[in-house]
């Protein structure tokens, strides 16, 4: 941060970045698809760790990556086609928003322990403080908004 006194600016040797890190990736939807963006996940990670000196600890990692891959698995099943997954993040939240062809907005289906599959969204929405899907020109966004741990 830099301290303003009497005018005057005064470096204090450590400088946090003033803009979110941002990253955004194209993926076929061809298979492998979702194992690559899951890579590209973590890689955003790592220089979040780097960059903004956000703690990300093993437990926060692996919900990051699991939302990444819900979101992304959604796209790659339902689109028909291929699909931008977006990252952006600081040292206290990432937001994963993923983008596809497919107008129809995702369903979230009531808690139920006997279904089998369709358990995607319910997930995203237990590791995700926010989540959103709104219709875009070229079919839908889904975001979730992840709250990174804070403290020692």
């Amino acid at each position: 941060m830099t301290d303003h006194v009497d005018g005057a600016v005064i470096p204090s040797g450590f400088d946090v970045p003033v803009e979110p890190l941002r990253r955004a990736a194209h993926f076929t939807g061809e298979p492998g698809s979702i194992a690559e963006a899951r890579s590209f996940a973590a890689q955003f990670l790592d220089q979040l760790r780097t960059e903004w000196c956000a703690r990300i600890d093993a437990r926060a990692d692996g919900e990051l990556l699991l939302v990444v891959s819900e979101l992304v698995t959604n796209a790659d099943r339902h689109s028909n086609g291929p699909y931008i997954l977006e990252l952006e993040g600081t040292d206290a939240a990432v937001s994963v928003s993923v983008y596809d062809s497919s107008v129809a907005l995702p369903r979230r289906f009531p808690r139920d322990p006997q279904r089998v599959g369709r358990h995607g969204l319910e997930i995203v929405h237990a590791l995700a403080a926010e989540v959103t899907a709104e219709r875009v020109p070229v079919g839908k966004k889904v975001r979730a908004l992840v709250n990174l741990p804070t403290g020692p």
